[in-house]
């Protein structure tokens, strides 16, 4: 596996320049993880397959959808592209290098786990403050368009917006000076969990299952529907900060109630 990808890497630093990989390969690499993990979402949605794990009964139109890759497109040729070509220099100057040698296991796993640990912190007070009355009114309510979301309007927003908690994914990066092949590692981890978490579905493998504090989409999706001024369930990956500062209470409450019905349902069936 280890020589598969330094020949793979190999190939990629011969034949494309440093700008070309941390620009132009950032953004295609985004561009496929994104739509070929977001695209089968919509899909379930349109077909109705599996809709015993949707969270919400209600599904988004056709037209919806359409619009919102029309806008997503848009977005990302439109402000993710010039921005990541804007930023390369602030990226080679903290010294992000693609070069040989790969770093090892350990580097880049210590490293994600602090990107993800900073992301998580600042991400909940950038998007706890969008939800103040003059932010989501003029720029964060694109957001909240579609009440009952699905893979793609994870990144469906105001430009102002994406610029704005976008600082939150690439500020570990961007003050630690990764190795491109860590910091395409952890692009594709953030794409797959905030696609996972507007899903809008939950299913028996979702991770939220199996690791503690984790989000994904039944929390998530609990903070589309609800008003902006209720909705709580700020976090992005992990809810710790949710849990620290009560933002989670009402997510918390309807929990424990759903689960005791289901208790309550179970004890009439056994009767």
């Amino acid at each position: 596996m280890a020589s598969f990808i330094e020949s793979a890497w190999q190939y990629l630093i011969t034949h494309f320049s440093d700008f070309q990989l941390a620009c132009l390969g950032s953004f295609f690499l985004h561009e496929g993880v994104f739509f070929l993990s977001g695209l089968p979402f919509m899909f379930l949605e349109r077909v109705g397959w599996l809709r015993k794990y949707k969270i919400q009964a209600k599904s988004n139109t056709r037209a919806a959808q359409e619009k919102c890759i029309a806008r997503l497109l848009l977005y990302h040729f439109g402000v993710n592209l010039p921005m990541l070509l804007l930023s390369y220099p602030v990226f080679r100057f903290m010294g992000m290098r693609s070069n040989f040698p790969l770093p090892s296991w350990e580097v880049i796993l210590t490293q994600i786990i602090i990107y993800f640990i900073l992301e998580d912190f600042i991400f909940y007070w950038g998007h706890r403050i969008l939800h103040t009355k003059w932010l989501y009114k003029h720029v964060h309510s694109v957001h909240h368009e579609y009440a009952t979301p699905f893979g793609l309007t994870s990144e469906y927003a105001h430009p102002a917006e994406i610029l704005f908690l976008g600082f939150a994914t690439i500020f570990g990066p961007a003050i630690t000076g990764p190795h491109l092949i860590t910091l395409w590692l952890w692009m594709s981890l953030r794409v797959l969990e905030t696609v996972e978490a507007h899903s809008g579905y939950h299913f028996p493998w979702s991770l939220s299952n199996f690791i503690p504090l984790y989000g994904g989409a039944d929390f998530h999706d609990y903070h589309h529907r609800l008003l902006y001024t209720k909705s709580g369930n700020y976090s992005s990956t992990f809810t710790y900060m949710d849990r620290i500062f009560g933002t989670d209470i009402g997510y918390r409450k309807l929990k424990a109630l759903k689960n005791t019905s289901v208790e309550d349902s179970s004890e009439q069936k056994k009767q």
